[in-house]
């Protein structure tokens, strides 16, 4: 197939054009153009609106404003980005050739916290704040121009992690790598994670199955509390976990204060480290064709431990 992805040289980009060459023939569409091995090129969005771009079979959109955990972006470029840029590459989707889309928005376009035991599709969105909002939007108008002759999916992975990831991963790795103790042993969670191989192993199905139109939810199949991923994180180090069962109220009070001390730990990233977010897999999984995923969650974050 064709494929053209946007937001190619980001995280997910670049691990999935690993996962994707050699089958493929890839193109990409992002900010920067240095060339990428396994892309025959790179163009840019103004090429886009020249439609200076070949005809593919496919568009993957990855090109997005990520989640900032410091709160320091203004809400209107979650808007600008999340969802002007979706709306610009799906109507030049719906307009081409192509006939496939996939659409990556977030769990949090679904819900900031999640309800009860586990997060599916069948939730009415109540997305908080502008990331979540403006990737609900997105998916809002991708779903009032759902065309009958093509395939659109919208995919809603939660936390996606793999080599070359920045997220909240590496604070955990962090801490652990400078011998700190994790101070966060009295809060008892469980949340899924997406493992980037996963995910590759969900896109390349959704490219090359027959899958029926929808928005679809991402996880590994297994969820673990944070004192098992620090568990873990320390097993990939060959190191001895060291959990501290530390007041809770004590350390909501040291968050609130790194919010106005820009410390390592704010209010956003203890609930986004403490909170319940287990997230169902089983509409993809049904609709691939599969009883589970092939990376273990376990087994995929001591790879991107190892990677760092």
């Amino acid at each position: 197939m064709k494929i053209l992805i946007t937001g190619i040289h980001g995280f997910v980009g670049s691990n999935l054009v690993n996962a994707l060459k050699g089958k493929h023939i890839l193109y990409g569409l992002d900010i920067v153009a240095p060339e990428k091995d396994g892309v025959v090129k790179t163009y840019s969005w103004d090429d886009l609106g020249k439609r200076n771009i070949p005809e593919v079979d496919a568009i993957i959109h990855l090109a997005g404003k990520a989640h900032d955990t410091k709160n320091q972006s203004k809400a209107q470029v979650y808007f600008d980005i999340n969802t002007g840029l979706t709306q610009k590459i799906y109507d030049y989707f719906l307009g081409s050739s192509a006939k496939k889309f996939v659409f990556f928005s977030s769990v949090k376009a679904a819900a900031d916290q999640v309800e009860g035991d586990i997060l599916t599709e069948e939730v009415v969105p109540s997305p908080k704040g502008p990331y979540g909002e403006s990737k609900i939007k997105a998916e809002e108008y991708i779903q009032e121009k759902w065309p009958a002759d093509k395939s659109v999916y919208v995919l809603r992975p939660c936390m996606i992690h793999g080599p070359g990831n920045k997220g909240n991963l590496n604070l955990l790795y962090n801490v652990v790598k400078r011998g700190i103790p994790w101070p966060l042993g009295a809060f008892e969670n469980k949340r899924t994670f997406t493992s980037i191989d996963n995910l590759c192993y969900v896109v390349e199905g959704l490219l090359t199955k027959e899958v029926a139109s929808g928005v679809y939810h991402m996880a590994d199949d297994e969820a673990l509390s944070t004192n098992e991923l620090i568990a873990v994180i320390c097993e990939a180090m060959g190191r001895r976990a060291h959990i501290w069962h530390l007041n809770k109220k004590m350390m909501e009070m040291v968050a609130s204060a790194g919010g106005c001390l820009h410390l390592p730990l704010n209010r956003e990233r203890l609930a986004k480290l403490t909170e319940n977010y287990v997230v169902s897999n089983r509409k993809i999984k049904s609709a691939l064709g599969v009883d589970k995923m092939p990376v273990r969650a376990k087994e995929g974050l001591i790879k991107t431990i190892k990677s760092f």
